[in-house]
Order: structure tokens, then C-alpha cells, then sequence
């Protein structure tokens, strides 16, 4: 009886650690290769959106794991969405930190976005768990593309987020790397193009609110 819960108890325990407690990380924040210098308050006032919308790109990443975990059908795979997770967690962790350091908020509609994230990921590993992982490999390309604009946006000024951004998009490319060696189904290009739209809703909203 306790197996068959484990799944929901894991998922609630997720869901409430990335939404209401403050994120913990394993690893050191980033350091940067050269001291921050002086920014413009509209120069900061960019930095803390930018940041949000990675902040709210891993309150996605951490539903979207710990519902396809729930659903994966291969034990071994389970464990590699939770080690996954856990990794995203640091970048919780530092998204937020600098989030705090820049004078920003988090977007007021994380709820909303882990929810839609869980959704997806619970249909994702329903379908299978080469498709399940082809959905990781393709979220974690388009992160990584996402992450690479945000560096030519975040002010020159602001190495702090500059670092912590760069050690991010070097997670994700090896996220997506992983899954393809596990065995991920190519995506079509429908399902792709979906997926973008959906990602620039989100990034736009969260740039704002």
C-alpha cells in the first residue's frame, strides 16, 4: 500500500519545497570570471525579469521531472528523473538567490505554471518512456537556446547572473544528451513547434508578472 503512494507523496512533497520553501542547492552559485560592475536601474530592472523567467523555467523543470518519474515505466529511468531534478534544484536555488540580489520577485503565477508543467509531464510519460524521454531531450534544446538569448540580454555589467546562466545552459545540454543515450524518440515537428509556442507564452508573461 505504501508503494502505491510513494508517486503522490513524492509529487506533493515536490510541489510544496518548490513553491513555498526556499530552495536549497548542492553546489556552489556560479562564481563569476570578472567582479559585477555598476548597473542602471532600468539595466536592473531587465536582470530581475530575465531572471524570473529562468526562476519560472525551473519551477517547470522540477514538475516536469517529478511527473514523469511518477509515471516511468523503467526503475532505472524513474531514478534518473529524480537525479535530474535534484540538479535543477541548484538552479532553483541560484535563480532565486539572484532574484533576491537584483530586488525582483518571483513570478506570482509559479502555481499555475508548476501545474501546466505536471500536466505535461504526466501526459509525456503516459505515452511511453522513449517518448517521455524524447519530450526531456527536446524541452532541454530549447532551454538551452532560451538560456543562450538571455546571455545577449543580461547586461554586460551583470557577470553574477552571466555565470549562473552559462552553468545552466551546460546543465540542460547535458540533460538532453543523457536522454538521447537513454533512448529518446525524435519528437515531430508538430509537437515541436507546440512546445515553442507554449515556452513563449510563458516567457513572455513571466517577463512581466
Amino acid at each position: 500500500m505504501t508503494s502505491l503512494f510513494d508517486p503522490v507523496l513524492t509529487a506533493a512533497d515536490s510541489a510544496l519545497r518548490t513553491l513555498f520553501a526556499r530552495p536549497h542547492a548542492s553546489r556552489a552559485t556560479p562564481a563569476p570570471s570578472e567582479a559585477p560592475g555598476e548597473m542602471s536601474e532600468a539595466e536592473r530592472r531587465e536582470a530581475g525579469a530575465l531572471m524570473r523567467v529562468n526562476h519560472v523555467g525551473e519551477v517547470c523543470a522540477q514538475a516536469l521531472y517529478t511527473a514523469q518519474a511518477a509515471v516511468a515505466r523503467d526503475p532505472g529511468l524513474r531514478a534518473q528523473f529524480i537525479e535530474a531534478a535534484n540538479e535543477e534544484t541548484d538552479h532553483l536555488a541560484w535563480t532565486r538567490q539572484r532574484l533576491d540580489e537584483l530586488g525582483a520577485r518571483p513570478s506570482i503565477l509559479n502555481p499555475l505554471w508548476y501545474a501546466g508543467a505536471f500536466g505535461l509531464g504526466l501526459v509525456a510519460g503516459r505515452l511511453g518512456d522513449p517518448w517521455s524521454l524524447g519530450f526531456v531531450a527536446e524541452t532541454e534544446r530549447q532551454v538551452e537556446a532560451h538560456l543562450d538569448g538571455h546571455l545577449s540580454r543580461l547586461p554586460a555589467a551583470d557577470s553574477a547572473s552571466r555565470a549562473v546562466v552559462e552553468q545552466m545552459k551546460s546543465d540542460e545540454a547535458r540533460h538532453a544528451a543523457h536522454a538521447v543515450e537513454a533512448g529518446a524518440a525524435e519528437l515531430p515537428a508538430p509537437a515541436k513547434a507546440l512546445m515553442r509556442a507554449a515556452s513563449r507564452v510563458m516567457t513572455t508573461v513571466a517577463h512581466r508578472i
